[in-house]
């Protein structure tokens, strides 16, 4: 049995499944398929084509502890553009929007205040915190971690297990408000499985992360660092430039 407000418009050619909830002013495009069990909070805005899939929850609000260093909010509806797809278990919460063409992939989180830009793929598991931006065209896999107040530019790829930081201080002192901040991934940067990267870094466009390594100073564009600490290996082979790869 369904829960569908009375406000709430569903465009033509589109499915719900069993024991899904859609509530008030929720607005769903044409021809988009809709599972089993799935949650889709007030306000919520979604387009055309687009498939969620069985137990996903669209427009969750944020909770906060009480020692949390985020303010308590009440973030806008979530916004998912055209032909998106959503695996199962997916929760995508208010405050996000969601370009065209996006995909996440079963168990994947996008929390309040990102954006997702087209074409990208979050893979299985995947976090994305809040307050982050994530270009076009990037590839997020599996079970990678984006902290808090990151910018990932279009065309990066961050391989499965990645984890990014952003508290040199780990949680103690007041001193860490001062330099509290996440990690930035230039267009088209490139980040090995299971590399760390520490609060504050900056990856050079076109920059390649070696698989394991931990990055504790910036990384100019165009080159490869490996190692814990990672240090410079070589340059980025002009092949694989993002200028010699004739993408859009």
């Amino acid at each position: 049995m369904n829960y569908i407000d009375e406000s709430a418009k569903l465009g033509t050619g589109t499915t719900v499944g069993t024991n899904t909830i859609i509530e008030k002013d929720v607005m769903i495009g044409e021809n988009c398929t809709i599972g089993h069990h799935v949650v889709i909070r007030e306000g919520s805005q979604i387009g055309d084509n687009v498939r969620i899939d069985d137990h996903t929850v669209i427009g969750k609000q944020p909770m906060r502890s009480k020692r949390s260093i985020f303010k308590a909010e009440t973030p806008p509806p979530a916004k998912i553009s055209n032909d998106c797809l959503f695996g199962a278990h997916v929760v995508i919460y208010a405050g996000s929007t969601i370009s065209n063409n996006v995909l996440v992939a079963d168990t994947a989180a996008i929390r309040e205040n990102v954006t997702i830009g087209e074409y990208t793929i979050v893979g299985r598991g995947a976090t994305v915190e809040n307050f982050c931006k994530v270009g076009k065209k990037c590839k997020l896999e599996t079970a990678c971690y984006i902290t808090a107040y990151s910018v990932i530019e279009d065309y990066c790829f961050i391989a499965p297990g990645v984890m990014t930081t952003n508290d040199n201080f780990l949680g103690r002192t007041e001193e860490r408000f001062k330099h509290f901040k996440g990690v930035t991934v230039r267009r088209g940067g490139r980040i090995g499985g299971r590399a760390v990267i520490l609060p504050g870094i900056e990856i050079g466009e076109d920059a390649v992360i070696g698989a394991g390594s931990v990055v504790t100073k910036d990384v100019p564009a165009r080159q490869i660092v490996v190692g814990a600490p990672a240090k410079y290996f070589r340059d980025t082979p002009k092949e694989q430039l993002l200028e010699n790869q004739g993408w859009d």
